[in-house]
């Protein structure tokens, strides 16, 4: 059984080593790896770091993209794996995490995706907002398409999907500015079981001011409730339950803004 991973990146010096790190270490517990790198021709020190991994990188696509979908697609169409993921080069995977993945697909041929715990982390490194971590994971024994409709409590870096699947659900949507992940996984639940995986974190997802949740969290959770109101239904219950869950969400990001900013101006 075989993963492709995919990285977008554009100008990700800061974390990149990280993350192709944390992939590639995947390998040394038995792991068949495809590691797909899309650059959307960085002029920071990407280059430089993807040349010291390069014999690490099974397919370096470099050219100017129309932002991360589009590039996430570009590797999508190239991955050969059994199973596909993508992993943000700012994000990193944690040691074992694949194949812990691997035991949900070995066991179950009609899984579609399957999803894990996946903490927030600094710039440092270190867990934030935990909170909001338990609060996705609370979800997890509720997990269904139902559920999902309602709220996103699915952390991308911690979510694979098989080829089939895949190929069943199509790419990603490129006219979405922060939400494709989220209708894209809406997409998934169609071609077959969601699964969670209640273990150990899979993943981390790097958190900062300039990643997209932090600069579009707005417009990221309007489009999750377009979504899923165009996959449940417009006066359907779910999206009902959604735009409560929205607002609430939105209240809440807002408020610990005001908070952050607050602490910068002291």
């Amino acid at each position: 059984m075989r993963f492709s991973i995919i990285t977008p990146n554009y100008n990700g010096e800061m974390f990149l080593e990280e993350t192709i790190v944390s992939v590639l270490q995947q390998r040394e517990h038995g792991i068949d790896l495809e590691y797909i790198v899309v650059d959307g021709e960085s002029n920071d020190r990407s280059h430089s770091i993807l040349d010291k991994y390069g014999s690490g990188i099974d397919q370096l696509i470099v050219e100017r993209d129309n932002g991360p979908a589009d590039a996430i697609n570009k590797g999508l169409q190239t991955a050969t794996g059994d199973i596909v993921a993508w992993l943000n080069a700012d994000d990193v995977y944690y040691p074992k995490a694949l194949n812990r993945v691997k035991e949900i697909f070995h066991a179950d041929s009609s899984v579609a995706f399957a999803f894990g715990k996946c903490p927030i982390i600094d710039e440092k490194g270190s867990e934030i907002r935990d909170g909001i971590t338990r609060f996705k994971e609370f979800f997890f024994p509720l997990n269904s398409r139902f559920t999902y409709q309602c709220i996103n409590y699915i952390s991308q870096p911690a979510m694979f999907f098989s080829r089939k699947a895949l190929l069943q659900a199509g790419p990603l949507r490129t006219d979405m500015v922060a939400a494709w992940d989220y209708e894209f996984i809406l997409r998934l639940w169609r071609q077959g079981a969601g699964v969670s995986i209640l273990d150990h974190p899979i993943s981390a997802f790097r958190w900062h001011e300039q990643s997209i949740s932090g600069q579009n969290f707005g417009i990221q959770f309007k489009e999750e409730f377009d979504a899923a109101a165009a996959d449940a239904g417009k006066f359907s219950p779910q999206t009902l339950i959604h735009a409560f869950v929205r607002w609430g969400i939105v209240g809440a990001y807002n408020g610990m803004r005001v908070m952050r900013n607050r602490k910068v101006a002291k």
